[in-house]
């Protein structure tokens, strides 16, 4: 959550016979910190709209999981899925053990591999993901990062615009 916005307190200023007193509304930090959180939310929303073609896609649950994931507002964009990170960061990670019909590990070539098991701990293979392009031409890995490059003028026109509305926010 963005860091919330305080109420200043009122003061009064003397210099020699002068004085000045400053007095705030009650309601500044309330008002100013929802203004913010209605930006926020601006800023949220472009970013998980922006970011949609950059992410793997097959089935699209990666892709959906970033707005499952994320409390618009927040300022964190949350991928829920077990296998985001590995794709995010786009390097294999292993040991990924072929298992044969009969269940056994079997590095036989030629064996009939029915399915691949990682134990708990895996480890980085130095070896980078290939991505499927198929349904999303940009995608590949540290999607947000490449995305924020290609649309940051866009999020922060959308910010600015926000920010001008948020005033008759109430």
């Amino acid at each position: 959550m963005p860091k919330k916005i305080k109420q200043p307190l009122n003061t009064t200023v003397f210099n020699g016979e002068l004085g000045l007193k400053i007095k705030w509304n009650p309601k500044y930090a309330d008002n100013m910190n929802e203004r913010m959180r209605y930006v926020q939310s601006v800023i949220d929303n472009e970013v998980l709209k922006h970011m949609k073609p950059y992410i793997p896609r097959v089935t699209g649950t990666l892709m959906e999981s970033a707005t499952w994931g994320t409390v618009i507002g927040s300022g964190k964009i949350i991928q829920e899925q077990p296998y985001a990170r590995y794709l995010y960061y786009g390097e294999i990670y292993g040991p990924n053990l072929p298992i044969d019909d009969s269940g056994k590990i079997n590095f036989t070539p030629g064996a009939n591999i029915v399915e691949w098991k990682s134990p708990k701990q895996k480890f980085a293979t130095g070896r980078p993901l290939k991505y499927n392009t198929a349904h999303n031409p940009l995608a590949g890995k540290k999607w947000f990062e490449r995305m924020k490059t290609d649309n940051i003028d866009k999020i922060r026109g959308s910010a600015q615009k926000a920010l001008g509305k948020a005033g008759s926010v109430k």
